[in-house]
């Protein structure tokens, strides 16, 4: 194995938890409507289990108002009751016969202060995959050295990108939790 790849891959690794951390953050709620807040709703349409995208469009008209437009109006009902019935949303959408409206209620600072904690949650999720990526490439490294495909000083440059790429890493979590909890925050 190539010693560089090994170092390649981890940051390869690193960047693909960094993104899964921003998809994670972009569905938490900040008190105004967003069309990614409904990502994790499954509507059943023509007997099947749907997510919401494939059945509908969904818009944000307004900063607390979200608007879904089925492709089939036949499909209404069903995104009305998957809205209502998902516990961890709290909505209750209204529809006219061709859109399906979504309110969304300003946030409690008790709601406000459970989404930062999930938002604390999602953090560490990113960090322990991050230092698994770290653990797994140094113990790759340990296993070259042992196997004398890479030497002493070698071993050590590689262990301090692997350390170098983790604290970059680190640091854009940081920075990504404090913009995020700082949006939730904001009234």
């Amino acid at each position: 194995m190539n010693p560089s790849s090994v170092v390649d891959s981890a940051k390869t690794k690193m960047t693909a938890a960094l993104n899964h951390f921003q998809e994670e953050i972009k569905k938490l709620r900040t008190g105004r409507a967003h069309p990614t807040m409904l990502d994790g709703v499954t509507v059943t349409a023509y007997g099947t289990p749907m997510p919401l995208i494939q059945v509908a469009t969904v818009s944000a008209p307004e900063a607390q108002l979200l608007q879904i437009t089925p492709f089939d109006p036949s499909n209404i009902q069903a995104i009305a009751a998957a809205i209502r019935d998902n516990p961890s949303l709290g909505m209750n959408p209204s529809d006219d016969g061709r859109v399906v409206r979504v309110p969304v209620p300003p946030l409690t600072t008790e709601r406000r202060q459970q989404i930062v904690k999930q938002l604390g949650e999602k953090a560490e999720d990113c960090m322990i995959s991050l230092r698994g990526v770290r653990h797994d490439v140094l113990k790759e490294i340990d296993q070259m050295k042992k196997d004398k495909l890479v030497g002493e000083d070698d071993a050590k440059r590689l262990e301090k990108q692997v350390d170098d790429g983790m604290n970059s890493s680190k640091s854009e979590v940081d920075t990504l939790s404090r913009a995020k909890e700082q949006e939730i925050m904001t009234v």
